[in-house]
């Protein structure tokens, strides 16, 4: 994938993110600064100063867009949606599409402007989320567990909704499925379909299913992952469960089984996809479009796939594990 080097745009040929055993080996975020609720903090909160740079596309991207969705910050904090489609240029903005906006801050044509304008030196593939600092002009963050954390801890004074992702005496335990569920699940598509050798693709699909079994299971009894309460953690499972039957089963070869066909999981994902922000930022065309025409060594032809449709708004029945929480209805 094209990329920065020193701050000169490298073509993808020039650079990879595989590892000598053929697995994949994502790449580490660079800007990892950090929004305050302190007023004299560098970057400190403030209505309308902070702007994100999304794909709809992105599962992580998409974490940032349903915590704001479910905190009621649209008006603290704005939002650009780049081309699903990624060509070597990296990530661009084309408000010609549908879904697509232009970029309403600094009116660049590709995402990369804004990574060499906060750092003109540079390294690595220009990644969404992005954080964008409106007064300063420069990027504060592009990790998207670090920004969902500012956004449910640090904006909430900002925030229009009565929901709290991060309630107290949840903490050690959210940041604990954070961690676990990342690497096997998270990235464990991803480490499934990009894998290059036999070995790599056999270790993390075998990592991957048997985390989601282990995940079913738990959700047998209770409604999320931590117990009764929506937090961070059921955010990041779902970004990548709502995108597994339509683009990971096949495009990533994830294919031991469908979420549909998981007693407890297929429910969860349906509750989720329900819940306010959840649903309503999930734009599966711009998912589709964005794996299938993206990754031409995965998917040489470019062709995206008409189905399968999951019925995401097929009742659930969740709601009979847990009291209504605060903050799903």
């Amino acid at each position: 994938m094209s990329r920065f080097l020193d701050g000169e745009w490298l073509s993808e040929a020039e650079l990879t993110e595989k590892s000598e055993d053929g697995s994949f080996d994502r790449q580490e975020s660079v800007f990892r600064d950090s929004v305050r609720a302190d007023p004299d903090a560098e970057f400190p909160v403030e209505s309308g100063r902070y702007h994100l740079y999304v794909s709809y596309a992105c599962p992580w991207a998409h974490r940032t867009l349903i915590a704001r969705a479910q905190l009621g910050l649209e008006d603290a904090i704005s939002v650009d949606v780049v081309d699903p489609y990624r060509e070597d240029g990296g990530w661009q903005f084309t408000p010609e599409k549908e879904g697509c906006t232009t970029d309403s801050i600094n009116d660049f044509d590709y995402l990369r402007e804004a990574y060499k304008l906060a750092d003109t030196n540079v390294n690595g593939r220009p990644t969404v989320p992005v954080l964008w600092d409106k007064k300063n002009e420069t990027i504060v963050n592009n990790e998207s567990r670090e920004i969902l954390r500012m956004l449910t801890t640090e904006f909430t004074s900002l925030a229009t909704r009565e929901a709290d992702l991060l309630p107290e005496g949840y903490e050690e335990e959210v940041d604990a499925l954070l961690d676990d569920i990342y690497q096997p699940i998270n990235n464990g598509v991803y480490r499934t379909g990009f894998a290059d050798s036999q070995e790599a693709y056999d270790e993390a699909v075998e990592e991957l299913f048997e985390a989601l079994d282990e995940y079913d299971d738990l959700l047998a009894d209770q409604r999320y992952l931590a117990g009764d309460r929506l937090t961070e953690a059921d955010i990041a499972m779902y970004t990548t469960l709502v995108r597994f039957d339509e683009v990971y089963h096949t495009h990533f070869m994830c294919n031991h089984k469908l979420i549909r066909e998981y007693e407890n999981l297929w429910p969860y994902l349906r509750d989720l996809y329900q819940t306010h922000g959840f649903g309503d930022t999930t734009v599966m065309s711009h998912i589709k479009e964005h794996y299938y025409t993206t990754h031409p060594d995965v998917s040489p032809k470019r062709i995206v796939p008409k189905g399968p449709n999951p019925r995401f708004e097929a009742p659930h029945d969740r709601d009979r594990l847990t009291p209504t929480p605060d903050a799903a209805d």
